[in-house]
């Protein structure tokens, strides 16, 4: 694999590096470095700078008013975003969602959602995970029945990021009972307005409110809302999750996160850890650096496949388990560093002044035992570390 880059591609690398010092909202940058939670609004506002650039969507085609980049120019693009200390645009709609419409959709299912989508005029979530079918998602039992022509779904989907913002949902529900559970799923797209929608809190363990519970009591949804054919949205589903586990990787964001723990760690309350006394601290540093190298490498092999325009392979199972992997070591880190610092938290930091009483601790301490207590959950959601492994395993025919 050649991953050299040419003197045009190191050009457009200078050309992001420099957009994104002077022309993306430094406000949005500062607000993420000073360990605050961003709003809806700042996500728009981030977004919005993007697409105004064109830069909003580089893995769309361009007949789709993407950026029509290649592979090597996306990676360029995502590394200097995450060097620059900007957030990740929200996923459902642009990285998820999109792919799937413009794959799978009708014109007018493109024509009516995809504008929106790259403008950042509209919000997605998506449903998926149930009560007792999360990483078994075949297992799902929201059902959609036919009525004339609408959909009527009851049931309710669970752990639903972001759905607080969302303006529309994209579900698997369940419209058949078949032998073989993959079979009998369709693919809706709901507005989140529609009567008999409700969306309840969940606050995580960070103190967070990034997820939620999504009930439906008889909502009805027009057909005009179904993606593809009625029971083959676990084909759909399939298609979405490839592009959803490539996105999981982010090595430029957890390198600048072991550029900070180096940076803290040399002014750690009890000593520099990685002087002579810190040789385990070192060690394990070391370890996550190494991991990040192998999985930059591994994120080009399984993103190749779109230089010829195809979908990534089963390869993203194996970007999904050590990337997660890789962000549980980062912030095992900091809790690390914090130590005795590590026990006082606060649930809301969406203020400037959220480290009022603070003062007396390392400034690190506070949003990294969040980040700590975040990153438990992503050896679970988008697919348990053990599903990914059953998955690898059927590919090498084990």
């Amino acid at each position: 694999m050649n991953i050299s880059m040419s003197a045009e591609d190191e050009a457009f690398r200078q050309e992001v590096r420099a957009w994104f010092r002077s022309e993306y909202p430094q406000a949005i940058i500062a607000k993420l470095a000073n360990g605050q939670t961003l709003t809806k609004t700042d996500l728009v506002a981030g977004e919005q700078a993007m697409s105004a650039k064109g830069w909003l969507a580089p893995g769309w085609p361009k007949d789709y008013g993407g950026a029509g980049w290649s592979v090597t120019r996306r990676f360029i693009f995502d590394e200097e975003l995450e060097n620059a200390g900007a957030p990740n645009v929200s996923p459902m709609g642009l990285l998820y969602v999109a792919p799937v419409i413009y794959t799978f959709g009708t014109q007018a299912q493109k024509d009516r959602w995809l504008g929106d989508i790259l403008a950042s005029r509209t919000f997605w979530a998506q449903g998926y995970s149930e009560p007792e079918a999360g990483s078994d998602l075949a297992s799902l039992r929201m059902r959609a029945e036919r009525d004339g022509d609408h959909y009527v779904v009851s049931g309710e989907k669970i752990w639903t990021s972001d759905a607080h913002y969302a303006d529309w949902i994209f579900c698997l529900v369940r419209t058949s009972d078949e032998p073989k559970k993959q079979a009998g799923i369709t693919f809706l797209c709901i507005d989140m307005t529609t009567p008999g929608v409700a969306v309840k809190p969940i606050i995580t363990i960070d103190g967070g409110h990034h997820l939620n519970r999504v009930v439906f009591d008889q909502v009805r949804v027009p057909m005009e809302n179904r993606i593809g054919e009625e029971g083959l949205g676990w084909t759909y589903a399939r298609h979405l999750l490839n592009h959803e586990r490539t996105s999981y990787a982010h090595v430029a964001a957890k390198r600048r996160q072991v550029a900070s723990l180096k940076e803290i760690s040399r002014a750690a309350p009890w000593g520099d850890l990685l002087g002579e006394a810190g040789g385990a601290f070192r060690r394990k540093l070391a370890e996550v650096e190494i991991t990040l190298t192998s999985l930059e490498f591994t994120t080009l092999r399984a993103l190749a496949p779109l230089a010829s325009g195809e979908a990534p392979g089963d390869e993203s199972s194996i970007i999904k388990i050590a990337a997660t992997e890789a962000a549980q070591a980062v912030t095992e880190l900091y809790l690390e560093l914090a130590g005795p610092y590590a026990q006082p938290f606060f649930a809301d930091r969406y203020g400037p002044d959220w480290r009022a009483g603070l003062e007396t601790i390392p400034a690190f301490a506070a949003p990294g035992t969040a980040s700590y207590f975040f990153t438990r959950a992503q050896t679970i959601y988008g697919g348990a570390t053990e599903v990914q492994k059953n998955i690898i395993a059927r590919q090498l025919g084990i």
